[in-house]
């Protein structure tokens, strides 16, 4: 209920307006049994046609009026639902943009997207149907209830009895059934998972004749929802034929009472015929209220449910380091001896102290970075562990190592070792459970979020394209770049044949997910991508597994070129992929097993040469 009530607050005029108009033309419809009652008790019992027309045009314009203030009080309903639900979404996509990648892992993918979907149409059904009718149907009932007092005392009580068990029966069957539909929210987060699931991966399903076991798994999860779909309707089923036998029992009982008292003198016909259709309307309600109810149900639960989200705050909190360390900025670095801080140190200087030209007093000098490291790395892990939400293990622990700037970094080892899991520390996709990675001679844990992330270009391991052109794609690199700029990293990445066999060039048409593209040809124009951004550090995790191997050569030629100080790391499985590296780091079962050149570690690491071998017996045939 809060979370509509904070939303609502942007909408208070619409939100007073609409129910007011509703009021309104309630209003109309109260007058209406009294009208008919004074036509039957005075035109037709005095045969006065013209007090029988003028009744029939009164009727009609009350008629005119409440389709007038109905009209009006959708419009302003409409207005505010929509408006809440527009607020609503954006801001729980912009929370759910702002989580962090254990909380994604966490929740899931699926139930975000029912909870971005599904339920907030809920919401907005419901708060539609709230302004409208919440009001309306008991003014109607209670109204009908005095007006019945203001014909008949004694025929009145039976409205006043009738309405509290109405009552009893509703909100007992409302109370009843919140629970209910929020379990129905649930098992269509589970349906919606399989659904998903199945679609995206219907080739591989296809390719090992797995339709029988997946359709089969599909109807467990559907029958699942059908049945708690079911339960909670046969619950929600009992409010009308339970209010019917209510009202209906009253009808009888007003009817028989009514007509003994016409009989003896004690009650007009008019006013038996007025106090069946205050009955009537009173029926009509409550089989709304009933509706809305159920609605505002299964509108609270959704409410709930997406309130649940935003309860979840992301476990990541940035510094508010803005770069002025950045590489190539001397702000926050200062010169130091080598045996230890010298009487003539100076801190953002770009001339060395003590420098005179020759390369001995050079060799005695370093970089240091604002916590002591040295700021010639522009990476380094200090006994950094990580272990994912819920997992029993570590994934990786006790990386220790540094990177030079403008060094190319292998990362390799078997399947499931870490290596992902390492490269994703860097940009702080994950913080680590323990140690600390540096970036610049800061911690990550400083930098703000768009300092760090401007640092580093990300080719990810699933390459990912999106809906719009090749242009629009390369600009997620930099908004600002030219065409220049898109067509050089388009050339270092080697997807110039890509886009020149398209007659659009840059505008060609990118379907969702690049699926009008091959796996090769999107990741090189992934590759491209994060070359545009120029980074200072340059992350490419596994993405050359679908290019041929003297395409990912070029590829890493290309890369090596690269104008300034990029630091570059490499995830492969491919001995050939990081052999030329200047620093390769060997990981197995979440360890730093070994780091050095290709020499080195071929000469002096059983798990480097596991993985050459295997990868060139002939080698260890020789």
């Amino acid at each position: 209920m809060r979370l509509f009530l904070h939303y609502l607050k942007n909408y208070k005029k619409e939100s007073i307006l609409s129910p007011a108009f509703k009021l309104l033309e309630s209003l109309m419809d109260l007058i209406v049994p009294i009208v008919v009652a004074r036509i039957i008790d005075v035109g037709v019992a005095g045969n006065d046609r013209g007090y029988v027309v003028k009744c029939f045009v009164i009727l009609i314009a009350l008629a005119l009026l409440g389709i007038l203030f109905s009209f009006t009080a959708q419009w302003f309903a409409a207005r505010a639902s929509v408006g809440v639900a527009t607020h609503l979404r954006q801001s729980l996509f912009d929370h759910i943009q702002g989580l962090s990648f254990t909380e994604y892992d966490t929740l899931g993918t699926d139930t975000l997207i029912t909870r971005m979907t599904s339920d907030i149409n809920q919401v907005q059904n419901g708060i539609n149907l709230g302004l409208r009718l919440l009001l309306r149907s008991p003014f109607i009932v209670f109204g009908a209830m005095i007006m019945a007092f203001t014909i008949d005392f004694s025929s009145a009580l039976i409205f006043a009895a009738a309405i509290p068990l109405l009552a009893l029966v509703v909100f007992g069957i409302m109370l009843a059934s919140i629970p209910l539909y929020t379990g129905t929210q649930s098992a269509l987060d589970r349906l919606l998972g399989k659904t998903r699931e199945n679609m995206t991966g219907v080739r591989v399903i296809r390719a090992f004749n797995a339709q029988e076991r997946e359709t089969a798994e599909f109807d467990r999860r559907n029958d699942a929802l059908t049945k708690i779909s079911e339960r909670v309707g046969r619950l929600s089923a009992l409010m009308n034929p339970a209010t019917f036998l209510i009202v209906n029992i009253a009808v009888i009982i007003l009817i028989m009472t009514g007509a003994i008292r016409v009989n003896a003198g004690e009650l007009k016909q008019g006013d038996v015929v007025a106090l069946y259709n205050y009955m009537a309307q009173i029926i009509v309600e409550l089989i709304k209220l009933a509706s809305l109810i159920i609605t505002l149900n299964r509108s609270f639960a959704c409410g709930k449910r997406i309130e649940d989200i935003f309860a979840v705050k992301s476990s990541m909190e940035y510094g508010d380091y803005t770069g002025s360390g950045a590489a190539g900025s001397e702000t926050d670095v200062r010169w130091v001896r080598d045996d230890g801080p010298g009487q003539d140190e100076r801190s953002g200087q770009d001339e060395r102290p003590g420098w005179d030209g020759q390369s001995g007093q050079d060799d005695r000098l370093r970089r240091e970075g604002p916590n002591g490291q040295s700021g010639d790395y522009a990476v380094c892990f200090e006994n950094v562990a990580f272990k994912y939400a819920g997992a029993k293990e570590a994934a990786v622990t006790e990386l220790d190592f540094k990177v030079k700037r403008g060094q190319t970094v292998g990362i390799i080892g078997p399947t499931g070792c870490g290596k992902t899991t390492l490269v994703s520390l860097i940009p702080r996709f994950y913080d680590a459970t323990s140690g600390r990675v540096i970036v610049d001679g800061r911690d990550v844990r400083d930098y703000t979020e768009q300092t760090l992330i401007d640092k580093i270009g990300i080719v990810p391991q699933r390459a990912v394209l999106f809906e719009g052109s090749i242009r629009d794609n390369m600009k997620w690199g930099s908004d600002a770049a030219s065409d220049a700029e898109i067509w050089e990293a388009i050339e270092t990445a080697q997807a110039g044949e890509i886009v020149n066999g398209r007659e659009e060039g840059l505008d060609a048409v990118v379907e969702p997910e690049g699926r009008n593209f091959s796996g090769g040809q999107k990741q090189r124009l992934t590759i491209a991508r994060a070359l545009v951004k120029k980074p200072e550090i340059l992350i490419m995790d596994d993405s050359s597994s679908a290019l041929d191997y003297a395409t990912d050569l070029k590829v890493r030629r290309a890369v090596g070129k690269l104008e300034g100080e990029t630091t570059v790391f490499i995830v492969s499985q491919r001995i050939s992929g990081v052999k030329d590296a200047d620093l390769i780091l060997v990981l197995d079962d979440g360890r730093l097993v070994g780091k050095g050149t290709h020499d080195e570690l071929l000469a002096g690491n059983e798990t480097y040469r596991e993985i050459y071998y295997s990868q060139f017996p002939k080698e260890k045939q020789a």
